[in-house]
C-alpha cells in the first residue's frame, strides 16, 4: 500500500527542543481507499491542523513564528543566554539550522501534506455533500493560509500540490512568490466557496475568515516583493465585505483592550478572534508555550524570550491599550521592581500573560492569528492607497480601532484634517503597529512597504543591533538545512 502524504523532505522528520528527530505520523494516511470515506477525509484534515498545533516541534501554538518577526522594532530578546535562535532573527544572521525557523517551514508543509491529500479526494468522497465541501474548503483554506506564511518568509519556495510521495519530490524546485501568491488566491477563493457563515468550532475558517485572509493577502500583493499596486483595490473590497457582514461571520470589535487579552483558559474564543489555532493542555506535545513563560521575566519565573524594545515602548500612545500591552512592574509576591531595575532592563508583554499570572507552559489559550481589528486597518490602509484614495469609510474604520486604544479625549481623524492618501496610510501602518505590538504583524508590514532598514536604524542604543547592513536579501530567511541538504534544487 502506498503512504497518501506529501511533505517538506524532512518535514516528517522534525527536529524539536530536545535536539532529536522522531517521526510524528498523526494525520498520515494508509490505502487508498481511505479518503473515499468521509472519516479518512476528515482524519486527513486533523492532521492538517495538527501541523499547525503541536508545541515544540512545528507550528504555530509555541513562540517560534514570534521569534522568527523580531526583525521589526517592537520586540528583542535576551543579548546572551540561550536566546541564540531568537537573536539570529534580531540581527539578520538566520541560519540555516535555525530551530525556530525550521519550526515554522515543518509545521506548514505538514499541514499541506494533509490538505493535499483531502483537495485531491474530496470530489470522490462518499457522504454528506454539505460536511465534505466544509472539510474541503477548510482544506483550501489551510492550504492557502500555510503557503502564505511560508512565502513570507521565504521567499522561492517548494509548492507542492501532490497528494502520493514519489521520487520527484526529492528533486523539485523553487517556485517564485508570484507562483505561490496565485495558489493562495486560488485556494482562499475556493475556500469562499465552500466554507459556512458559521465555524464548526473556534479552531476553524468560515466564509469570513477566508474573505479577511484573502484581503490581507491582496495588501501583502500590492507591496514588496510583487508590487502589484492593483491589489489595494482588491485588497480594500474584499475587507470591506468582512466588515459589512461581520455579524453574519461572528465578528466583533471588543468594548475594551484590556478584555481581548484578559487570557482566560476557560474561553475558548474571543469576538475578535477571525481565526484562531486552538491549543489545550494535554502534554509537551499539544501544550500552549506562547502565553506564559515565554514572555515573563526571570524575575517572575520566566523565560526571557521575547521583551519589548525600548524605543518602541517609549513612542507607544498613552492610554488603556498601552496599559494592557506592556508589563512595566516585576514580581510574583508583594515586592514589585521596576523595569528599569530587572535584569534585561526591558518592559515585557503584558498581552502575553495567562490569567492570574500563571507560570507554566502547558496551557488552553489560542493563538489569534488575525484579529478583527486588522481587517478594519486592512481596509483603512487599502482604500487609501486605492485609486480613489480613502473615503469617510475609512477613516471611520481607523478610528474605532484607535480610539478604543488611545488616551479618553483623543480626538478622531476626519477628511477635514487635510492628510493626504499617503499621511492618512501612513497612520494607519502606524496605528497597526500599536494595535498588533508583538503579534507577528509588525515585521511583515515592514518587510511588504520596505522599511525594515529605517525601522532598524531607529533601535535604541541598549537593543540588539543588526551585524551587519541589512539588504533586501534579509527580508527572506534561508531554508532549512534539513532540506536543501537532500534537494540540491532548493539552494
Amino acid at each position: 500500500m502506498k503512504k497518501l502524504l506529501i511533505f517538506s523532505l524532512a518535514a516528517m522528520l522534525t527536529a524539536g527542543c530536545k535536539s532529536y528527530l522522531e517521526e510524528d505520523t498523526t494525520g498520515l494516511l494508509y490505502g487508498g481507499n481511505v479518503l473515499a470515506t468521509q472519516d479518512g477525509l476528515e482524519s486527513a484534515l486533523t492532521g492538517s491542523y495538527r501541523g499547525l498545533a503541536n508545541q515544540w516541534g512545528y507550528g504555530f501554538i509555541h513562540p517560534s513564528a514570534n521569534a522568527a518577526t523580531l526583525g521589526s522594532d517592537d520586540v528583542t530578546t535576551h543579548p546572551a543566554s540561550n536566546k541564540a535562535d531568537w537573536r539570529e532573527f534580531d540581527q539578520f544572521t538566520v541560519s540555516t539550522t535555525n530551530q525556530r525557523s525550521g519550526a515554522v517551514y515543518n509545521g506548514c508543509y505538514k499541514a499541506i501534506q494533509g490538505a493535499n491529500n483531502v483537495i485531491n479526494n474530496y470530489q470522490k468522497t462518499s457522504g454528506t455533500k454539505a460536511t465534505i465541501d466544509i472539510i474541503a474548503g477548510e482544506a483550501y483554506f489551510i492550504r492557502g493560509f500555510s503557503y502564505y506564511w511560508l512565502t513570507r518568509f521565504y521567499g522561492n519556495i517548494p509548492l507542492i500540490t501532490v497528494g502520493e510521495y514519489s521520487a520527484d519530490l526529492l528533486t523539485v524546485k523553487k517556485s517564485t512568490p508570484a507562483e505561490v501568491y496565485a495558489l493562495i488566491v486560488e485556494d482562499l477563493k475556493k475556500a469562499e466557496t465552500l466554507l459556512p457563515n458559521t465555524r464548526r468550532d473556534p479552531g476553524r475558517p468560515n466564509v469570513g475568515s477566508a474573505k479577511a485572509f484573502l484581503a490581507d493577502v491582496y495588501l501583502t500583493m500590492a507591496g514588496w516583493p510583487l508590487k502589484q499596486t492593483d491589489k489595494y483595490d482588491l485588497a480594500a473590497a474584499k475587507a470591506k465585505e468582512v466588515i459589512d457582514n461581520r455579524a453574519t461571520y461572528g465578528f466583533q470589535l471588543m468594548p475594551t483592550f484590556a478584555e481581548v487579552f484578559a487570557n482566560d483558559p476557560a474561553v475558548a474564543s474571543i469576538p475578535e478572534s477571525v481565526f484562531q489555532i486552538s491549543g489545550f493542555t494535554g502534554g509537551s506535545g499539544t501544550a500552549n508555550a506562547t502565553y506564559g513563560n515565554t514572555t515573563m521575566p526571570g524575575e517572575e519565573g520566566g523565560w526571557d524570550d521575547m521583551f519589548a524594545e525600548l524605543n518602541f515602548f517609549r513612542d507607544f500612545p498613552e492610554g488603556p491599550r498601552k496599559s494592557a500591552t506592556f508589563r512595566t512592574e516585576f514580581g510574583l509576591g508583594s515586592t514589585k521592581i521596576p523595569w528599569q531595575q530587572s535584569l534585561t532592563k526591558h518592559p515585557y508583554y503584558q498581552k502575553w500573560y495567562i490569567k492570574g499570572n500563571v507560570v507554566t507552559s502547558s496551557i488552553s489559550l489560542p493563538s489569534v492569528m488575525m484579529r478583527y481589528p486588522h481587517v478594519l486597518t486592512i481596509y483603512a490602509e487599502a482604500k487609501a492607497r486605492s485609486t480613489s484614495g480613502p473615503d469617510q469609510a475609512a477613516y471611520d474604520a481607523l478610528n474605532q480601532v484607535r480610539l478604543r486604544g488611545r488616551a479618553t479625549g483623543t480626538k478622531a481623524l476626519s477628511t477635514a484634517d487635510g492628510l493626504t492618501a499617503t499621511q492618512f496610510a501612513d497612520e494607519v501602518v502606524q496605528e497597526r503597529a500599536w494595535e498588533f505590538a508583538c503579534e507577528r504583524t509588525r515585521w511583515f508590514d515592514l518587510v511588504r512597504l520596505e522599511r525594515v532598514e529605517a525601522a532598524n536604524a531607529n533601535k535604541s542604543a541598549d537593543d540588539l543591533q543588526p551585524i551587519k547592513a541589512i539588504t533586501k536579501a534579509n527580508y527572506w530567511f534561508p531554508l532549512p538545512y534539513s532540506d536543501t541538504s537532500i534537494n540540491p534544487n532548493l539552494n
